[in-house]
């Protein structure tokens, strides 16, 4: 299929290694993985080993010091191999908040053993089950006794928990009654899951539709060391966003590659697949929602590429951010759609793989921030129209 360059690829390199990881886990592996419920471990242990999972870490600390083009790239193209990159990508933005908002002291204790693989930081606190999307609504409580903090309350679709040693948990500790604005009074807090698990962290797996190790996280007076903090107290909201910026940009990155991969898989079926004596690629019925997914997922590269470029310079990219996960995850699944529809049949049956691709991308339509929340953002900031919630 034809791809052609938006311009020079400064990362033409890492895409080509990344294929080439990635072609030692063929579809035969996900299927397995998936028919299980099991989580890619193997996959996770090569990224690692390859230092695909820290480059965003300055090299001081061990990593590679890239921006985050590089691991939108990376991502991208895990998942335009068939792949699926969502079983590590949060060690990518969440390390932001440390890298941002952390201590001299916290970056030293840390970043070296996730660089190295040491250390897994995959898990991140935020949703709870009353809350949703209402962030601020959150009702985890932490409250301070001598040089500890003592949380209680629950998360839930925390995916990862049972795969990672560190968990980045958003927490209240200043009551919402309390407070001048309800983004105040909430604070961010690194949680050493091996020392919390048994002692105030239960982890209970949720089966879902896909196979993304979703949990839901208890926590009852679970105790967690006051420097542990990251940032000050009761402006966690902030640390918050700086990461949801570059969470959205690389969503949307795998969005993109997902995409890809179905817009390859339709053209390759359409072009072999014969009907009524003639390959269904020459219908237009056929092609015509292929090429308006193509379309569409161009644009939506596009919107990454700039908010990437905005976020690597330090300008506010909220709105290039926001667009760009949501361009993208309707552009994957737009892709899914014409995928399905394409191979008929054959697009429910596992071993073509479209229907496990189809389901993971599926996610993104609600994660990790639904549509309608986007549209409102983009209407309030941007348009200058009312608040709508």
């Amino acid at each position: 299929m034809h791809q052609p360059m938006l311009a020079a690829d400064a990362n033409a390199e890492i895409r080509e290694e990344v294929r080439k990881l990635c072609a030692r886990f063929p579809g035969e592996y996900w299927r397995k993985l998936d028919a299980e419920r099991r989580y890619p471990s193997d996959f996770v242990a090569a990224l690692t080993e390859a230092g695909y999972l820290s480059v965003l870490i300055p090299e001081e600390y061990g990593g590679s010091g890239l921006g985050l083009s590089a691991a939108a790239a990376i991502l991208e193209t895990i998942q335009e191999e068939g792949c699926n990159g969502a079983a590590c990508h949060a060690q990518m933005y969440i390390m932001g908040a440390i890298l941002r908002h952390g201590s001299d002291a916290q970056k030293q204790q840390y970043l070296p053993g996730i660089a190295t693989g040491a250390l897994r930081l995959q898990a991140f606190g935020v949703t709870e089950p009353t809350s949703g999307t209402d962030t601020t609504a959150l009702r985890t409580f932490a409250r301070r006794e001598g040089d500890e903090f003592i949380v209680n309350g629950q998360k839930i679709w925390t995916s990862r928990a049972e795969h990672s040693d560190l968990m980045l948990l958003l927490a209240r500790t200043t009551p919402r009654d309390q407070v001048a604005k309800k983004t105040e009074g909430l604070s961010v807090f690194i949680v050493d899951m091996r020392e919390a698990l048994g002692n105030g962290l239960t982890i209970r797996p949720i089966r879902t539709m896909m196979n993304h190790n979703s949990c839901e996280v208890f926590f009852d007076n679970m105790r967690v060391p006051a420097e542990n903090l990251i940032g000050q107290l009761d402006r966690g909201f902030r640390v918050i966003l700086d990461g949801m910026n570059a969470e959205r940009l690389l969503i949307a990155a795998e969005c993109v590659g997902d995409a890809k991969w179905f817009t390859k898989k339709s053209v390759g079926y359409a072009n072999e697949r014969q009907v009524f004596g003639r390959a269904i690629g020459q219908n237009q019925g056929v092609q015509f929602p292929i090429a308006r997914a193509y379309a569409q997922m161009r644009a939506a590269e596009l919107m990454v590429r700039e908010g990437c470029q905005k976020f690597e310079s330090g300008q506010p990219c909220g709105p290039e951010a926001n667009m760009a996960k949501m361009l993208a995850a309707e552009a994957s699944w737009a892709a899914a759609e014409a995928a399905v529809q394409t191979h008929g049949g054959f697009g429910f049956a596992e071993e073509y793989d479209i229907e496990r691709k189809f389901r993971e991308t599926r996610l993104y339509q609600v994660a990790p921030i639904s549509t309608n929340l986007i549209l409102s953002y983009l209407s309030e900031h941007v348009l200058g129209l009312p608040r709508s919630y």
